[in-house]
């Protein structure tokens, strides 16, 4: 015959086990955050150069967020919507023809390609608020490996990108591919300056 006590201590004792064993795994789970960026409030830059001079501009941020485990940053993927590369150094016709020209098939190629993918697949932290991130950024359906480094201050994430278009088929007046152009060449180069708020 089971002992009424026995049957009832084992069964409060248990109780408490699994409410201690709930609470510790809904922490564990609620250590991941995942924060939404807030596209309105972020912003792209661009800047391109050539032997001659430079051109610089924006691309607007389409979704992404960051993730963060007990407040260290871990991760995060983007969006960028490639269909509203603007020019903000020129004006009239000649700002119009430099956006025409970054979205057609000699660079961003924009109708078969709207979008440009980046997801990072590491973080290591360097110091307070600063990371070495390593992601995998895709343009034009070719994805490449890069490095560069962020800072993070309360709401906001910093990092400037500087990117190989030649490693994407975009060849268009590279030195490194037509060298008979000499002082047309456009550099292979370009960056890109990220501000995010989330």
């Amino acid at each position: 015959m089971i002992n009424l006590f026995s049957f009832i201590s084992f069964y409060k004792h248990s109780f408490i086990y699994f409410l201690i064993a709930g609470c510790f795994f809904a922490h564990q789970g609620f250590a991941i955050e995942k924060e939404k960026i807030n596209i309105n409030e972020s912003t792209i830059g661009w800047l391109g150069s050539k032997i001659t001079g430079s051109h610089e501009g924006l691309v607007d941020l389409k979704s992404g967020f960051l993730i963060f485990d007990k407040n260290a940053f871990i991760g995060g993927e983007f969006v960028i919507d490639m269909t509203s590369i603007t020019c903000t150094d020129l004006t009239g016709k000649g700002k119009a023809s430099i956006e025409s020209h970054l979205m057609s098939d000699d660079f961003f190629s924009v109708n078969n390609y709207p979008t440009a993918n980046l997801k990072i697949v590491g973080v290591e932290k360097k110091k307070d608020n600063v990371y070495i991130v390593n992601a995998s950024i895709t343009i034009k359906n070719i994805t490449q490996q890069i490095v560069f480094e962020t800072k993070i201050e309360k709401n906001r994430a910093f990092a400037k990108l500087v990117i190989d278009r030649t490693e994407f088929g975009i060849i268009y007046k590279s030195g490194n591919f037509f060298e008979e152009i000499a002082d047309k060449a456009i550099y292979d180069e370009f960056e890109m300056t990220i501000e995010l708020a989330f």
